[in-house]
């Protein structure tokens, strides 16, 4: 298993990107190179939370991904699943090659992830909403069954909106689920303006804590900070709710907290030339 290397936070909690994080991010852009369309800003904001879960904490297996003591990790907010794509891809449970073929016709890679259809992806997702419910779920069969599992579940914040969220979220705490992670991917923006003013949703971490919820905030970019918020349930007998702090877009200027960027449906010239700038390959890559 590829072993996390802290890197240092800066002021103001602008961590910096590391070689890996700038790699799986200029995987991205080959994607984009062929398929000219994507969700940029909820990719970029959500590299760090998915690395380190793959890198450092899953129990997962590309070679046998059934496993049924395998931990589970679920993408709720499914418009966000390149970076899931780029890390499967990087880990093996499919070839690169594919990536290529993201939303092409004959392509196992769609806009949002499926299961059943790409090796690795253990819910379909991206009806927004969705995701903890079947987490709740899982970590509950993993309870009856007595394996020791654990199942994590990625969410938007414009996705905590859905009701669906927080009928799930109060039946993990009246369980006292502490198999399962809800992960936040709190940018503050969604599709076309920020939380703030669509549908506030402060004080978040009181609201989990009020859903019987342990819970922890922490720099989504942070990678030492991430992995001590995943390895362990922050109390016993209840589930863990991790609210990550990220920038919508991270990691390219002009996308960074840039609404015009949440999905592009046709990328120019332009457009392709500064991703390429950002994200160089590297001489022999």
């Amino acid at each position: 298993m590829r072993q996390t290397v802290c890197v240092e936070t800066q002021p103001g909690g602008l961590t910096p990107l590391d070689d890996r994080g700038r790699k799986l991010r200029r995987d991205v852009v080959e994607i984009f190179e062929h398929s000219r369309r994507g969700h940029v800003g909820s990719t970029f904001s959500l590299i760090e939370i998915v690395r380190v879960l793959y890198d450092d904490i899953l129990r997962v297996d590309p070679r046998n991904p059934k496993d049924p003591k395998r931990d589970r990790f679920i993408l709720s907010k499914g418009h966000g699943c390149l970076a899931l794509y780029v890390v499967l891809a990087d880990k093996g449970f499919f070839p690169a090659g594919e990536l290529c073929r993201f939303c092409a016709y004959d392509g196992i890679l769609g806009g949002h992830p499926e299961a059943g259809k790409v090796p690795g992806v253990e819910a379909s997702t991206g009806a927004l909403g969705h995701g903890l419910s079947i987490g709740v779920g899982m970590a509950v069969s993993a309870r009856m069954d007595k394996r020791d599992s654990r199942v994590y579940v990625a969410m938007g914040d414009g996705e905590i909106n859905e009701g669906s969220v927080w009928e799930a979220a109060l039946s993990a705490g009246n369980r006292g689920l502490d198999n399962l992670w809800a992960i936040v991917d709190y940018n503050k923006q969604q599709s076309y303006d920020t939380t703030f003013e669509v549908q506030n949703l402060e004080p978040l971490a009181d609201k989990w804590r009020a859903f019987g919820f342990a819970v922890t905030e922490v720099d989504g970019h942070d990678l030492c900070a991430l992995r001590e918020a995943f390895k362990k349930p922050l109390e016993p007998g209840k589930p863990t709710c991790v609210i990550c702090h990220t920038v919508k877009g991270k990691g390219y200027v002009p996308s960074e907290n840039n609404l015009t960027w949440h999905h592009k449906s046709k990328f120019t010239d332009e457009d392709m030339a500064g991703l390429r700038a950002a994200f160089p390959l590297k001489e022999g890559a």
